[in-house]
């Protein structure tokens, strides 16, 4: 199932005031069950973030297959990255 706009306008609005270290990830599998989701560090991923925020990149991917994508559109994607920035020293 592709991300739907209103998830992904609530998705964005969650990670715009979530705080590093924050159980965002939980929060987001808990809103969103019927997307797929995996998180890591924002260094572990070379493709461009599709938006980026204070604390966390979202990446949206394509998990359909057998080995999950990292995609640009929306109406492509069945859930997403969400890649931890480091804070500045």
């Amino acid at each position: 199932m592709a991300i739907r706009a209103d998830d992904l306008q609530a998705i964005e609005a969650l990670l715009a005031r979530a705080e590093a270290g924050s159980a965002v990830m939980a929060e987001l599998r808990r809103n969103f069950p019927h997307l797929k989701w995996s998180s890591c560090d924002a260094s572990d991923v070379l493709e461009d973030p599709y938006r980026s925020f204070p604390a966390y990149d979202l990446h949206l991917m394509d998990a359909s297959g057998h080995c999950p994508v990292v995609v640009g559109e929306p109406s492509a994607a069945t859930g997403a990255i969400i890649a931890a920035r480091s804070a500045a020293p």
